[in-house]
């Protein structure tokens, strides 16, 4: 049976595709069993390391839990901030002013050029020396900060990219009703980019919440992974706190992009229909009208 996309397998072609997912099928068993051996030669697997996520809250309560807070402590305060602030920069870089349009093109551009890691560097060297926020939370501010100047610049970029993906005649049937800029831009465009952008904005929180991690790494930030690594000190089981550890971001990245799609889905199916609904008083109306109306030339009947 042939689509409109491609055309229908022969028997030699899927055959050969049977063949090629066998092999497939083959090597991953092999390269898991070659993975699965090399933990149990290295004593990874014993119930002894793995006992602590399975048997007791210790260190749940102790490690994961605090870590994971403070984790999602950070994501979510950089997506509050970054999220608007990226909205603005990407409208503003759209501006017909060229005062307005060139300095936020260079800000927009500066930020994305410098690594997220070095923007939270500079925003703990900035804290600790020009404000009075205590040693404690200098590392949130930070990881926040960088987070944020680094994504805002990106998501300036998606949105600058979504509105400018849209068909030239929406803004041009808006202006020819009489309608200003920025109500084309809030009533017309904004609204029609969403959908477009949506799936590149879910991908950006993804690397918001992955990226908290360099905090930990770098800035002492306790979040997640840094969590893990204490735990590691004290319980000894390198594989096993990690493996938890990254289901957990696995978990967490699934939810949200689970979540975007229903979003974007539901987005999708209600820009397919007009909304309208047609009664039967409104036949009737649109009926005598229909009658009132002449034939052939004349104007309307009295």
């Amino acid at each position: 049976m042939s689509s409109v996309l491609y055309d229908a397998q022969g028997p030699r072609a899927k055959r050969r595709n049977v063949l090629f997912s066998g092999i497939f099928v083959v090597a991953f068993a092999a390269v898991a069993y070659w993975v699965y051996a090399g933990l149990d030669d290295k004593g990874q697997l014993e119930w002894a390391l793995w006992k602590p996520f399975f048997s007791g809250t210790e260190a749940w309560s102790t490690y994961i839990w605090p870590g994971l807070q403070n984790t999602l402590k950070a994501a979510a305060l950089a997506m509050v901030i970054a999220f608007p602030l990226g909205a603005v920069l990407g409208i503003a870089r759209l501006s017909d002013h060229a005062w307005i349009r060139v300095p936020v093109s260079v800000v927009v551009e500066f930020f994305r050029a410098i690594p997220v890691l070095v923007l939270m560097i500079f925003g703990l060297a900035l804290y600790a020396n020009y404000t009075d926020v205590s040693s404690d939370d200098r590392p949130l501010y930070a990881v926040v900060t960088g987070l944020v100047l680094y994504n805002a610049a990106v998501l300036a970029e998606i949105v600058r990219a979504g509105i400018l993906s849209l068909p030239k005649g929406q803004s041009e049937a808006a202006m020819a009703i009489g309608l200003r800029k920025n109500q084309v831009m809030r009533l017309i465009l904004l609204p029609q980019s969403v959908t477009a952008m949506l799936p590149a904005i879910v991908s950006q929180l993804v690397v918001i919440v992955k990226d908290t991690a360099l905090g930990g790494a770098v800035l002492t930030f306790p979040e997640l992974l840094s969590s893990a690594n204490t735990m590691i000190g004290y319980y000894g089981n390198t594989i096993a706190s990690f493996t938890v550890v990254a289901v957990i971001f696995i978990a967490l990245n699934f939810a949200l992009t689970t979540f975007a799609s229903r979003l974007e889905s539901r987005l999708r199916r209600s820009k397919k229909s007009t909304g309208a609904v047609v009664g039967v008083e409104m036949i009737d109306d649109l009926d005598a009208v229909g009658h009132a109306l002449p034939r052939s030339g004349g104007g309307i009947k009295e």
